[in-house]
């Protein structure tokens, strides 16, 4: 099945639905690296005025990718609930972005048809809007979720502290984590991001962060950022796990480079909810995702690459996790050139997650070999504030020292909460103030100085 569209005298045709949507998609390296991209802007313009008019049942039609090859694909059938579809079915992709834009469209509205939507549709639609719709679709979308505190609520913001060491020095990390701390960051989780996968090791760095958590009170939750296998065998032997962790992408064929398949990370989701570990919640899975992993993994089956990032929310809601984070410039510039690619692929990225009901947070980065500067990420970091996202990284000085990367710091964090009024998770909040870290106003106060010297001191 093909399509085309008249504009002016030129007849453009597009072979399939895949070829479609990837013409259709806003100038990216990854889509032209794979040849799927546009040859020209108007092909581009012609595309997304051709995809505009396509029914959103169209999507139900015709597959991407083979659901008799793809265990994602079949997992996107099964979540579609087709009741809740009829609310939508009516419209085209242009007019359900009009439906989505409307001031009538509440909070509500978007929360009731989830499940109605497919990550292709989401897509879809996402192709064809401004920067200013996608922010103002998220901001409307609120995804709340528990563990140790509150995250997603409107007017609030958390943040991923991240304290990263080459060697897992746990001086160093220990360290890192009380600057943060004292910054009012760590509220969305501490996560560590190891530089050994090694059991033992992983075990170590939960125990240091739990002994801390514990001594100092602090209502949050931890991870170690390693292979979903390794924490399976932790938790069978004991070790203070919270939070299980796993990058993961759209299609089946990329998730098995990742070594993992959708059997894996339900075992491991059961698991952690038996550990009972949270106080007020139970959502335990934490989700990395970003575009061009499937390109890179060579299992996009011809897809562009947003719409396989897309796809990768839908096995993330399938486990109903407490945080999920599109790491938007960290594959680097074969896949988003430059500083306007990752702006662009970071609201993209929000927006669909948000409206398929996961809690999206975004570590808002670039590797030293893209187009990209500080600059870049202050506007995104910005846009992202004001979008309603989930949570953001904190990076001590915004310099990844173990991954060797560029992210947001725990000052950046400080500038997002202080210049938009957005809190830290109300329990977090609440434990700040009584640590004398951070004031009513969000204000950052001198006697932290006297804590971290204290909590240095202690360790």
């Amino acid at each position: 099945m093909g399509y085309k569209i008249i504009v002016g005298d030129k007849t453009y045709k597009f072979s399939s639905l895949v070829d479609l949507m990837a013409r259709a998609t806003p100038l990216r390296s990854a889509d032209q690296l794979a040849g799927i991209a546009a040859s020209t802007q108007s092909e581009r313009v012609a595309a997304q005025m051709c995809l505009a008019d396509l029914s959103l049942k169209v999507f139900l039609e015709e597959e991407m990718i083979s659901a008799k090859n793809d265990e994602v694909t079949r997992l996107i059938q099964k979540q579609f609930d087709a009741e809740a579809f009829k609310k939508i079915s009516h419209h085209t992709v242009g007019s359900f972005r009009e439906w989505l834009l409307s001031y009538s469209t509440l909070t509500n509205d978007l929360i009731s048809i989830k499940w109605a939507l497919t990550p292709e549709m989401v897509a879809a639609v996402s192709k064809i809007m401004r920067n200013q719709d996608l922010i103002a679709v998220a901001q409307k979308c609120e995804v709340i979720t528990k563990f140790r505190n509150t995250l997603g609520l409107k007017g609030h913001i958390g943040v991923r502290l991240q304290p990263n060491h080459p060697t897992d020095d746990w001086k160093g990390i220990a360290v890192s984590i009380l600057d943060g701390l004292v910054l009012g960051a760590g509220d969305a989780v501490i996560g560590i991001n190891p530089a050994s996968d090694n059991p033992k090791n992983v075990d170590t760095l939960l125990k240091l962060i739990d002994e801390l958590r514990i001594k100092l009170e602090i209502p949050t939750q931890s991870c170690i950022l390693t292979h979903v296998t390794t924490q399976i065998e932790l938790m069978k032997k004991g070790s203070p796990l919270d939070l299980v962790f796993q990058s993961i992408a759209g299609t089946e064929a990329t998730n098995k480079t990742f070594g993992i398949n959708l059997a894996m990370i339900k075992e491991a989701h059961e698991m952690a909810l038996d550990l009972k570990r949270g106080t007020i919640g139970s959502n335990v899975m934490y989700f990395e995702t970003g575009q061009g992993s499937a390109l890179s993994a060579g299992g996009h089956h011809g897809v562009d690459a947003q719409t396989c990032e897309t796809r990768a929310y839908a096995v993330a809601r399938e486990f109903s996790p407490l945080l999920v984070n599109t790491v938007v410039g960290f594959i680097g510039p074969e896949y988003l050139y430059d500083g306007k690619q990752i702006i662009r692929a970071g609201l993209e990225d929000h927006f669909c997650g948000k409206l398929l009901g996961i809690p999206m947070g975004c570590d808002v980065c670039y590797t030293n070999h893209a187009e990209a500067d500080q600059n870049d990420m202050d506007v995104l970091l910005t846009l992202l504030g004001v979008a309603g996202c989930s949570y953001i990284m904190g990076v001590p000085g915004a310099d990844d020292i173990m991954l060797n990367y560029q992210s947001t710091s725990f000052h950046d964090a400080l500038y997002l909460r202080s210049t938009l009024g957005l809190k830290p998770a109300p329990e977090f909040l609440f434990w700040l103030e009584k640590m004398k870290i951070m004031d009513k106003n969000l204000q950052i106060t001198k006697k932290n100085l006297n804590l971290l010297e204290h909590m240095n001191y202690e360790l």
